[in-house]
């Protein structure tokens, strides 16, 4: 989002609801607050199968902070697949790790295929949505 972007603007401009907006981005707690720079997603996944590629192994330290981790995060819970104690956040940690582990062990693999650094095969098929950047 850049100065000046407000959700209502945002949901006009790609012809969704404010309510849609809200739904897709639990991490909003007050609609009336966001900032330059923040990232959120737009569409439901099912709307418009629009999906974040896989990153790249490397992207997935704990010095990596992104909203695609918190997308991802979210897309476990939804798979019931969550290692979280509260939630998740853009911070790459141990609780996403576990949590990916969980999802890897559903998908049918084990031992180190299960190690909870995802893959490109283990990601395409989680389906991780698009962040509005």
């Amino acid at each position: 989002m850049k100065r000046g972007d407000t959700l209502g603007g945002i949901a006009a401009k790609h012809r969704v609801t404010l309510n849609q907006i809200l739904e897709w981005n639990p991490q909003i707690k007050n609609p009336d607050v966001i900032f330059p720079g923040q990232q959120i997603r737009v569409a439901a996944p099912e709307m418009y199968g629009d999906y974040e590629p896989f990153p790249g192994s490397d992207f997935f330290q704990s010095s990596v902070s992104s909203p695609i981790i918190e997308a991802m995060g979210y897309r476990l819970i939804e798979e019931n697949c969550s290692a979280y104690s509260g939630g998740p956040d853009s911070q790459w940690s141990e609780a996403d790790r576990r949590s990916y582990s969980k999802w890897q062990h559903k998908l049918g693999y084990r031992g180190e295929d299960a190690d909870g650094d995802p893959g490109p095969q283990s990601w395409e098929k989680l389906h991780v949505p698009a962040v509005y950047r």
